[in-house]
C-alpha cells in the first residue's frame, strides 16, 4: 500500500506529459483509477493519495466493497469514493448498479439501458452512462458496432432517467502502445459525428486508454484514462 502514493504521482505526471505533448490542459483528463480485484484497503490508500474515483468490473465486488469502506471512512475526512463500472452488466444487476454506480461506461444493448432508466428513476440526477463501442468488432468482446451507436444513442435520449455523455473503448491487444493509436483516433471521430445527432447534445467524455497506452489515447483525445496496475501494482498482487 505505501507504494500507491508514489504510482499515483508517477501516472499523473505521465498524464501531464502526455497532454502538453498535444497542447492540451491535463486537467481536462479524469483519472479513473481501476480497483477491480484489489481489497478495500487500497481504495482507502487511493483515496489518502488524492484519488475520487474507481472503476470496477463486478457489481458484486463493488457493493462489498463499498460497505466495507464505508466502515473505514467512519469518523474520516476522507471523501467517499464515485464508482464507475467499466466492465459487461448483465440485466438482473441493473438495480444495484443504478443505486451504486456515478457512472457506467459499459451500455453496450438497448435492452440493458431500458432496464436501467427504469431503475434510475427514482435518482435525485439522471445516471451518466457511456456507450461501448467494439471497434474492432470482436467477437468475444462486448461493445456496440461502431455503426449501431447512434440507433441506440437516440433510444437513451428518450429516457430522462439516463445521460449518455461519451463513448467508452477496449482496442484489441497490441504489443506496442502505438499500435493503438487508429483505434483511438477512430473513436474520437465517431464521438464527434455523434455531436450533430438526436441525443448527442452532451456526448463529450472519451474513456479510452489503460496502464500501457493511455499516452497515445490522451494524444488521440482521451477524456478518462483507466489505470490499474500503474496505480495498485499487477492483479496477481495480493495485498495484505
Amino acid at each position: 500500500m505505501s507504494d500507491i502514493a508514489g504510482r499515483l504521482a508517477d501516472v499523473r505526471a505521465r498524464i501531464a506529459r502526455a497532454a502538453e505533448s498535444v497542447e492540451r490542459d491535463p486537467a481536462e483528463i479524469q483519472l479513473l483509477a481501476v480497483s477491480k480485484r484489489k481489497p478495500a484497503a487500497a481504495v482507502l490508500a487511493g483515496l489518502r493519495a488524492g484519488l475520487r474515483d474507481f472503476g470496477e468490473n463486478y457489481v458484486q465486488e463493488a457493493v462489498a466493497k463499498h460497505e466495507e469502506l464505508k466502515a473505514l471512512l467512519e469518523g474520516s475526512d476522507l471523501p467517499t469514493p464515485r464508482w464507475h463500472l467499466i466492465g459487461p452488466l448483465q440485466r438482473n444487476k441493473s438495480k444495484p448498479a443504478a443505486a451504486l454506480f456515478s457512472c457506467i461506461q459499459s451500455v453496450d444493448r438497448e435492452s440493458l439501458a431500458e432496464e436501467l432508466a427504469r431503475r434510475a428513476a427514482d435518482r435525485s440526477a439522471p445516471l451518466e452512462v457511456l456507450l461501448q463501442v467494439n471497434l474492432g468488432r470482436e467477437t468475444q468482446k462486448a461493445g456496440l458496432a461502431p455503426d449501431a451507436v447512434p440507433a441506440l444513442l437516440a433510444r437513451c435520449a428518450e429516457w430522462p432517467a439516463l445521460t449518455v455523455v461519451g463513448l467508452m473503448a477496449i482496442p484489441e491487444a497490441q504489443s506496442e502502445a502505438e499500435a493503438s493509436r487508429a483505434r483511438f483516433a477512430q473513436l474520437a471521430q465517431l464521438r464527434d459525428r455523434l455531436r450533430d445527432l438526436p441525443g448527442g447534445a452532451r456526448i463529450e467524455q472519451l474513456s479510452m486508454g489503460m496502464s500501457g497506452d493511455f499516452e497515445v489515447a490522451i494524444q488521440e483525445g482521451a477524456t478518462i484514462v483507466r489505470v490499474g496496475t500503474a496505480i495498485f501494482g499487477a492483479r496477481e498482487e495480493t495485498a495484505q
